[in-house]
C-alpha cells in the first residue's frame, strides 16, 4: 500500500529530507505532489531510521514544505520495453520526446539491471564492422558490447558517432540487427544533428535513441536507461540483439 507523507523537513535543491517514513528503501522512486496538483519525481539516496534523503529529478521551485505530499512507489526507476521502441527518440528518463505515442510495454525493466557473473558470460564472437578502420582493427566491437565515445570541445565526435551507428553491421549474419544510441550531456544542436542524420539515411528504423541534453536535470546523466536486448516472445521471432553506443558530450565524461 502506497502511503503519502506531509513530513518534508528541509529542501536544499536537489536534495530533500522526508521524516517519519516507513518501509522506504535505497534507490526507490518517489513522487512529489504540489498544492496545485503538479507532480515531480525523485528517488531515495539514503535512509536512516525514519528519515529519508531523496534527490529531485526536477527543480525544487514551488515545493511548499507544509502542503506538498510525497509518495514512495515501492520500486526503482523502470523502463518500458517493447520492439516498438525501434525508430523512436527518448529523453534520459526513457520518455518519448519525438511527438509519437507512449510505448505499449511488453515489460517494465529495472534500469539498474542485474549483477553479471563474468564466468557465465558468453564468449564474444559476433564481430560488428563499423567501417572505421581504427575501431575495427584496434578496438574491435562485438554484438552486445558498449562503445563509449568521449570527446573534447571542437572534435568531430558527433560525425563519428553518427557514422558508426549508420554503418554498423554484422558480417555474414542475416539476423535482425539494431543499435541503442545514448547521447549524454549534448547540446540541442547536436541532438538534432543525430536525429536528422538517422532519419535522412534510414538508420532510425533500426535505432533506439536516448538523448540527454546539457540543460536537462543532472540526475538524468546517471539514470539514462541502460537498454537491454528485448526478450523473445512466446511463439514469436527472436528480437533484435542490441549493441550500445553511448556518446558523452564535451565536459560531461562518465
Amino acid at each position: 500500500m502506497i502511503k503519502e507523507y506531509r513530513t518534508i523537513r528541509e529542501i536544499a535543491s536537489p536534495l530533500m529530507i522526508v521524516e517519519h517514513v516507513e518501509g522506504v528503501t535505497y534507490d526507490e522512486l518517489g513522487e512529489i505532489e504540489l498544492p496545485n496538483g503538479q507532480k515531480r519525481r525523485c528517488k531515495v539516496l539514503e535512509v536512516e531510521g525514519d528519515r529519508a534523503v531523496v534527490q529531485l529529478f526536477e527543480s525544487a521551485q514551488g515545493i511548499n514544505l507544509a502542503q506538498s505530499k510525497v509518495r514512495f512507489l515501492g520500486h526503482p526507476q523502470q523502463l518500458a520495453v517493447s520492439e516498438d521502441m525501434l525508430g523512436r527518440v527518448f529523453n534520459g528518463m526513457g520518455e518519448p520526446i519525438d511527438g509519437g505515442p507512449a510505448i505499449l510495454a511488453d515489460a517494465h525493466k529495472d534500469i539498474n539491471g542485474l549483477p553479471m557473473n563474468p564466468a557465465a558470460r558468453a564468449y564474444p564472437a559476433e564481430f560488428i564492422q563499423t567501417g572505421v578502420s581504427t575501431i575495427d582493427g584496434l578496438n574491435t566491437l562485438v554484438r552486445g558490447q558498449k562503445l563509449p565515445i568521449f570527446s573534447g570541445s571542437g572534435l568531430p565526435h558527433a560525425a563519428l558517432a553518427a557514422q558508426i551507428a549508420r554503418q554498423a553491421k554484422v558480417l555474414g549474419d542475416n539476423e535482425t540487427f539494431a543499435v541503442v544510441f545514448a547521447a549524454i550531456g549534448i547540446t540541442f544542436e547536436e541532438s538534432e544533428f543525430f536525429i536528422n542524420d538517422f532519419r535522412r539515411t534510414g538508420a532510425i528504423d533500426r535505432t533506439v535513441v536516448f538523448s540527454n541534453l546539457a540543460n536537462d536535470p543532472a540526475v538524468e546523466r546517471i539514470a539514462t536507461p541502460r537498454a537491454r536486448g528485448l526478450r523473445r516472445q512466446e511463439g514469436g521471432p527472436g528480437p533484435p540483439r542490441l549493441p550500445r553506443l553511448p556518446v558523452h558530450g564535451p565536459g560531461h565524461p562518465v
